[in-house]
């Protein structure tokens, strides 16, 4: 088997449809890219699922929400959309699968061996698209939740009265209220 897919299998924990998928189509967006692996915020990457594949693109990518060019939609699409800020060009992906056999699609190992092997064509389609550059990650103050005490980003406080809340706390006394 393919060395970096290996890779990938170590990070994920298991081989599976998915992970081929995000394999396939993260190889094909940074060809198109002619960018290697992010060190930093070279990539930046909106995913439109949280499902297996998104963990083939962080290992190839080096996009992660850490690092904060990782960008998740919930739109439960298998497309993502990669952005260099090298070069301006962006590229869209999305799993098109065509010509896969019905005994492939049937059984688990045949599909995943179909993914790894198949024409490019065969599995995505490209786009090359043009996008608003996402701001760079920023790094906010923390402070204390007033109810919980758990220190929290400052932009992502609600203010309860005079007092400073965490989301969950704010939603919280917003149910209790009604």
């Amino acid at each position: 088997m393919n060395p970096i897919y290996e890779d990938l299998i170590a990070f994920h924990g298991h081989s599976c449809p998915g992970l081929a998928i995000g394999y396939r189509m993260s190889q094909a967006a940074l060809a198109v890219l002619s960018d290697s692996r992010a060190a930093d915020e070279e990539i930046v990457a909106i995913v439109e699922n949280d499902a297996c594949g998104v963990d083939a693109l962080q290992c190839l990518s080096g996009c992660t929400f850490g690092k904060g060019n990782l960008i998740f939609r919930d739109y439960g699409k298998q497309v993502y959309t990669l952005y260099s800020r090298n070069s301006g060009r962006g590229v869209r992906v999305v799993f098109s699968p065509r010509n896969v056999s019905e005994n492939a699609r049937k059984d688990r190992d045949r599909f995943i061996e179909w993914l790894l092997s198949a024409p490019e064509e065969d599995v995505v389609s490209l786009k090359e698209v043009r996008i608003d550059e996402p701001e760079p990650a920023r790094i906010v103050e923390s402070v204390q939740c007033a109810f919980c005490g758990e220190s929290v980003m400052e932009t992502r406080t609600r203010d309860i009265g005079d007092k400073t809340s965490c989301i969950p706390c704010a939603e919280k006394a917003a149910s209790q209220a009604v």
